[in-house]
């Protein structure tokens, strides 16, 4: 081929033609330096009958400077990016940087400086210096690694070096990773998860789309069930990619699939180092990499002999990207499974209504374990009336949640308190004049940390100290903080048990799977009595000790006009509560509300789960909303109120008049700014039949508004603010 069609990684752009260079191989899938102007840019050569770009004739091509040697990506993973643009409305090169996320991955072999031991022992030998002979052993790395495994500092390392000890060594940055044998640690598994375990290797084995509800409760062994798929994948030579909602669940993870196979999978998630991200992208392109666990970022990876895909915890809605490429990686999994022609596994214990809806119409098979593994039982639910049996003024435990923690602390228990709102109060104001704290970039309130001593915005970030005046009257320690956050919990717990050993687990404390480790190891070895947490304790932890789990305020999800808020808090305390007697010790939660009646209270406390599923799901056939219809949002941003007003108005003046579907708004957005742009939205109600993308792009399409304005559009939302 003389000429060929190029996406390149500039969502600005459509697809552009350049002319192949004499003696340059490329084919569909091949990544490739291009020239843009002055510039040079990466992209990927694509078929011509799959792309418009404007016809140019020979004559003017410019010509590639680069086909890097990696392999194509192949073709099921271009369908996906072209499916993934169109359905949620975003340019296909957005969508396709996912697919090349390690810029450092593209160039050739690397290689870095390490350092071991050369067993030569130095005339002049210090303290500092036997101790780092002593403790490094047959161990290689760099400097600074070597430093901290032998606890002393890098001018002892780097003496080492010039006095001989210690020699210099180029390894390569993309050593293979170790790989996993399926028959390392076999689990013994009970019928019904035999049962389960057959169904999903059989789907391995026949190598086509099958997609599967694992439906089971908490400490049901869902992920032993699904790893035997995963060995499966490994015997055929087949790659697996695990979604985790969550990277501070990574680590946990982790541990159990190295006891299950020997090594650790390769991880994928933000936290990775530049060159950690390059080996493992290499790996899984050259299909090295043969069992992948990460983020919803993984999931659009160029893994060369995929086999599997497993989507742990289904139903959280973190797999849902809300900025950039607004996509729900559980769903755009089931379309890579389909496209890739392998199964796909959606596990969870409260799988989300759209994902049961799909396996009672018969798309998804669904697969069930009704019951905990070997002697561990669910926990007993109770509900307490705060009405009936109030806290303390000044204090948000009830006395009864008080006093089975006094009596799980007697018997050497842990206990976890469920509160899911960081810092120590979401409101902070002067007692004199009444001032709320809110950001300067969001209509948020400034929410109150102690324990960094700031207010914070968690919408956007702005930090703040606490200032000693309130900035209204100018009173001095006229500030008070209103309403509890899990710090403040914790305070009060400190208060009541001064002698139990209290732990913080939020996104603040708990960033990286490092400190998740750190969690876990404190937790396992009984350093750790009471844990106050937000939804990060409430799914992928395992401990056998925790008895008794409370959770402070069951009515806190319930709040707003989300469409998803009685299901969602549904999920999260039966989450939560699942995390409770794991064990041979019977497990007890207590849901502290002002509404036992409410019916996701009584679901959780009699375990009707599928009569409160049956509700909510009948509700939204009546009202037509997904998964029996479809939304999508439009939101219009400006850092001009004004200027934002009038392009949102536009918007709706041209709305199109389409049947069975209707256009809502324009309405400030309940976050009416959000870091310092005004924020206007729409909401589209269509039926199921609908093709609503085209509508919309129909739509906006023939419009035109100022430069400082954006518009995005969200199809399938989940956030309403």
């Amino acid at each position: 081929m003389n000429r060929c069609r190029v996406l390149l990684l500039n969502a600005a752009l459509g697809p552009l033609d350049y002319r192949v260079p004499q003696g340059m191989a490329v084919a569909p899938g091949s990544i490739v330096l291009a020239p843009l102007g002055p510039r040079q840019m990466t992209g990927v050569v694509w078929e011509a009958d799959r792309l418009e770009a404007e016809s140019v004739g020979d004559n003017r091509l410019r010509p590639l400077l680069q086909a890097y040697d990696l392999p194509p990506l192949a073709e099921p993973l271009r369908r996906l990016v072209e499916w993934t643009a169109d359905y949620y409305l975003a340019p296909a090169a957005s969508v396709l940087r996912m697919a090349l996320a390690s810029a450092s991955a593209l160039d050739g072999g690397r290689t870095v400086t390490e350092y071991r031991l050369t067993g030569l022992v130095p005339e002049r030998l210090s303290p500092q210096r036997a101790q780092a002979l002593e403790r490094l052993g047959e161990r290689q790395g760099l400097v600074r690694e070597l430093a901290l495994a032998a606890g002393v500092s890098d001018n002892v390392v780097r003496g080492l070096v010039k006095a001989g000890a210690i020699e210099a060594v180029e390894v390569s940055v993309d050593d293979p990773f170790p790989l996993p044998d399926p028959d390392f640690g076999p689990p013994a598994l009970d019928l019904a998860q035999g049962a389960a375990a057959h169904v999903f290797v059989e789907a391995v084995r026949a190598a086509d789309f099958a997609p599967f509800l694992l439906d089971g409760v908490t400490g049901s062994g869902k992920t032993e069930v699904y790893f035997e798929a995963v060995a499966e994948a490994l015997r055929r030579g087949r790659q697996t990619l695990v979604l985790l909602p969550e990277i501070a669940l990574t680590e946990p993870f982790l541990k159990r699939f190295a006891a299950r196979f020997g090594h650790e999978p390769v991880a994928w998630h933000s936290g990775l180092r530049q060159s950690q991200r390059r080996r493992a992208w290499r790996a899984i392109a050259t299909g090295d990499a043969r069992v992948v666990v990460g983020a919803r970022s993984a999931l659009f990876l160029p893994y060369r002999r995929l086999g599997l895909i497993v989507v742990d915890e289904a139903h959280e809605t973190s797999f849902k990207q809300e900025d950039g490429v607004q996509y729900h990686a559980r769903d755009v999994a089931v379309m890579r499974a389909k496209l890739e022609k392998i199964p796909i596994v959606l596990a969870s214990a409260t799988p989300a209504i759209e994902s049961r809806q799909m396996a009672e119409i018969g798309v998804y098979a669904e697969v069930r374990l009704p019951d905990r593994y070997g002697p561990a039982e669910l926990p007993q639910i109770e509900a307490l009336d705060l009405l009936a049996d109030p806290p303390p003024r000044g204090r948000w435990l009830a006395p009864r949640l008080v006093r089975e923690l006094e009596e799980t602390l007697s018997r050497g228990e842990q206990a976890l308190l469920f509160l899911n709102r960081r810092g120590y109060a979401p409101l902070t104001l002067c007692r004199h004049c009444g001032h709320r704290f809110q950001c300067p970039n969001c209509t948020a309130w400034m929410v109150e940390h102690r324990l960094v001593h700031r207010l914070a915005c968690h919408h956007c970030g702005h930090m703040m100290p606490p200032p000693k005046l309130c900035p209204e009257c100018e009173h001095e320690d006229s500030l008070v903080p209103v309403g509890p956050g899990v710090e403040r919990i914790a305070d009060e717990v400190r208060a009541l048990f001064p002698d139990a050993k209290t732990a913080i687990v939020t996104s603040d404390t708990i960033w990286s799977p490092a400190r998740a480790a750190e969690f876990v190891a404190r937790m396992e070895a009984g350093e750790i009595d009471i844990v106050v947490g937000t939804q990060l304790v409430t799914k992928g932890y395992h401990f056998p000790n925790l008895t008794l789990v409370g959770v402070v305020d069951a009515d806190l999800g319930l709040q707003g006009g989300d469409l998803r808020a009685a299901e969602r808090s549904f999920q999260q305390i039966a989450q939560v509560a699942g995390r409770a007697g794991r064990g041979e010790k019977p497990g007890l939660v207590l849901v502290q509300t002002h509404d036992p009646s409410a019916p996701v209270i009584g679901a959780l406390v009699s375990g009707d789960a599928e009569s409160f599923y049956a509700a909510e799901t009948e509700a939204r056939r009546e009202a037509a909303m997904p998964p029996f219809g479809r939304l999508a949002g439009i939101v219009v941003s400006s850092e001009d109120a004004a200027e934002a007003l009038e392009a949102a108005r536009l918007i709706g003046r041209a709305a199109p008049r389409v049947d069975n579907m209707a256009v809502f708004g324009p309405a400030p957005a309940p976050l009416a700014m959000l870091r310092g742009r005004h924020r206007h939205r729409l909401l589209v109600h269509a039926a199921r039949s609908l093709d609503v993308q085209d509508v919309i792009r129909d739509w906006l399409g023939k419009l035109s508004w100022p430069r400082g304005v954006r518009v995005s559009v969200d199809v399938d939302p989940y956030s309403f603010l």
